[in-house]
């Protein structure tokens, strides 16, 4: 990936500080974007400073900073050829009847409309004429029900079928696809496995939750050259806990 540009959403931590780190890794450079600047500032000296990373602070569903990010990533290292939107917000637990829809339209407008919105930036700006690709981190909850989320499960499952739409639009040109993580050992997930890690995780075929390079890695191939004949796909990442049915 050397000589290539990365714009990562959410990558002062977790999940997209870990593509981050894989994308670099590899020689390419990347532009971070989070809300917290201290973090960001952070996960800038961890990937190798300024030489291979700037960040870019703001909210992903402001459509100002969407375009600043994108604009970054063009004037600062030249070209923006790998998109990752990794934006999840869930901030109401509970079944969808209790669900105050103020709270579900503001998931469904950071998690889906901002994503969209990020990709059209991207492919005004850079995509349309030079080509590249993009991933989207969904997540197993938009491939099942998903008890007291489903309000974050339907916005990924939302970003799976938009994934599919736009590879067929944007190809050949560029290629879309995503990934969906089942349990990440992040901060944003702990409440999902902390003080019971070892009963969560031994409902796994493969004896462990996820840690945040698993996703790394995977989105390194799709972002690159080696699946350059896939697009349109979402790789579940879940240890085998699909293949078993409901954990």
């Amino acid at each position: 990936m050397d000589g290539r540009t990365a714009l990562v959403t959410g990558g002062s931590r977790g999940i997209g500080l870990a593509i981050a780190q894989s994308l670099v890794a590899r020689g390419a450079r990347v532009v971070l974007t989070a809300r917290k600047p201290d973090a960001l500032a952070e996960a800038v000296e961890s990937l190798g400073g300024p030489e291979v990373a700037v960040a870019v602070p703001g909210n992903a569903g402001d459509a100002e900073h969407r375009a600043e990010a994108v604009r970054t990533a063009v004037d600062t290292f030249g070209s923006l050829d790998m998109l990752v939107g990794n934006v999840g917000i869930n901030p109401t637990y509970g079944p969808l009847m209790e669900t105050p829809l103020d709270a579900y339209r503001k998931i469904m407008d950071t998690n889906v409309v901002a994503s969209l919105g990020l990709v059209q930036e991207a492919w005004r700006a850079w995509m349309a004429e030079h080509g590249g690709s993009v991933l989207i981190v969904a997540s197993v909850a938009g491939l099942k029900s998903s008890l007291g989320i489903g309000a974050y499960g339907t916005s990924k499952a939302a970003l799976i079928n938009l994934t599919t739409q736009l590879a067929v639009e944007l190809g050949p040109t560029v290629r879309v696809n995503a990934v969906a993580p089942a349990v990440v050992k992040t901060r944003f997930a702990e409440a999902l496995f902390t003080g019971r890690e070892e009963a969560v995780a031994a409902q796994y075929p493969a004896g462990r939750l996820g840690v945040p390079a698993d996703v790394g890695e995977a989105a390194a191939y799709l972002l690159g050259d080696d699946a350059g004949w896939v697009t349109g796909q979402t790789l579940v990442l879940d240890g085998g806990a699909l293949s078993q049915g409901p954990i």
